[in-house]
This record gives structure tokens, sequence and C-alpha cells, in this order.
């Protein structure tokens, strides 16, 4: 499949990502459900059509969109700093239709750091310099596309659903991996953090696809707060990714 069309596809998917899940409905302790394929779908948009059908033979799979991550910029991991300087996207994102008072979405106006997104894309720039080349080797995706948030602005992650609102939403979200993966032709898909790799070997992918898992960079993870970096290279090494040489 050519770069135009694997663009498209990939760019088709998430906007089949976004309408699927629309109309699940979550009970409380959810109080607030953040969608940014919606409200920041032009910014994800642009992120495909520059970044999809390099040549990537990875997937790095992550989680759901972060508060101050996905959820403010459209982009997974998406650190706003990183994606408006070194992935060069910074705009196209709208208000969703209800915001949390507490999690406002101020999309590239925002000031507060996303701990993981700088840490996986900061991992990314100072491993390959430029986002072409990154992006020759590795496609990043989040597996779900919802933000939950509780009465108090928590965050609540998809594995603490209650099993009959999480088979519905893994349900699609597991059919669109399966086509996004047979769509960008990746050989190997990577989970960062258990519950990715848990849902892509869950996801009865295509047979050949290799599935690996590397720690998350969360704050929240003591070892990955000590050296993330090394701890996830050694994972990518062991999944037998090669990486360039530090510049």
């Amino acid at each position: 499949m050519k770069s135009r069309s694997i663009k498209a596809r990939v760019d088709a998917l998430a906007r089949q990502l976004a309408k699927d899940s629309a109309t699940l409905r979550f009970a409380a302790p959810v109080a607030h459900v953040y969608r940014p394929l919606d409200y920041a779908h032009a910014a994800h948009s642009r992120y495909v059509a520059k970044y999809a059908g390099l040549g990537a033979k990875t997937l790095l799979l992550g989680m759901n969109p972060g508060p101050f991550g996905m959820c403010q910029t459209g982009i997974p991991f998406g650190d706003v700093v990183l994606v408006r300087d070194w992935l060069k996207i910074d705009s196209g994102v709208c208000k969703p239709c209800a915001e949390h008072p507490a999690r406002p979405i101020l999309g590239f106006e925002g000031t507060r750091r996303e701990v993981s997104g700088t840490r996986l894309w900061g991992w990314a720039r100072d491993r390959f310099v430029s986002p072409e080349k990154f992006f020759r080797e590795f496609f990043v995706w989040n597996y779900c596309p919802l933000a939950f948030l509780e009465e108090s602005g928590r965050n609540r992650t998809p594995d603490k659903l209650p099993r009959s609102e999480r088979n519905a939403l893994f349900a699609v979200c597991d059919d669109v991996l399966r086509s996004l993966v047979a769509s960008l032709g990746v050989h190997l898909v990577i989970g960062v953090g258990r519950f990715a790799a848990q849902r892509a070997r869950a996801a009865d992918l295509a047979a050949g696809i290799e599935i690996a898992d590397a720690p998350h960079p969360s704050p929240a993870s003591p070892a990955a707060n000590r050296d993330w970096t090394g701890l996830f290279e050694s994972a990518l090494f062991q999944a037998g990714v090669m990486l360039p040489s530090n510049p």
C-alpha cells in the first residue's frame, strides 16, 4: 500500500474509532469523558498526514489519552512542547462539548507538561534527531481513544471500568487495532505498558504479528523514574528492534 493510501486509511480508522466509541456510555464514578479524536481531530489528522506510512514496521501502542497529553494536543503521549516544537503540530484543537472544571482543555496554550510524553517523545528526538527518521521505524497510537475523569478530576484508566463497559469499549478498540496493524503493514506491536500489551495480545491480530511489551514512562512507576530510557531500550532490544547509534 502506497504512503498516501496508508495515510488516508489510518485517518479513516481514527474517524471510525471516534464514531464507534461515541455511542458508548459510562456510569459513575466517571463524570466526564474526553474524546480528543473528535474535538482535536484536525491535529490528529495532521499527525497522520505527516507521519503515517513512512515505512514503520513497529507500532508503539499506548493505553489511552492522558489529561495533559493527548487530551490537550490530539497526539498520543502528546506533551504540548514536544508536539509543537519537534513534531511541528501546533493547532487543530477545539473545546469539547463538556469540560471538567478541574481539567480544562487549553490545547497548545497549555503550560503543564505531560511527563509520559516528555519521556517518550524526548527519547525519540534524542535517539533519532528528526521525526521523519523516527517514523520510518515506529508509529505511535493509543489503543483507547477516550479519557475518563471522575468528579474530583482524577483520571480513571480503562482497566478500572466495570466489565460490561470494558467489553463494549474493547470490542470497538480491538476492531480498529486489527485494521490499523494491517493498514500500516507493521510486523511488531510493542505495548507501552502492561495494559496495552495485554490488549494487543487479546485483539487476535493477524498471524505473524509479534507482540512485546515495554515499560510505560509514567511518573507513577518508580522504575520509570529511575531509568525509563534504559529500561525501554532494553525492552526494544529484547523484541529484536535495532536502534541507531546515539547522535
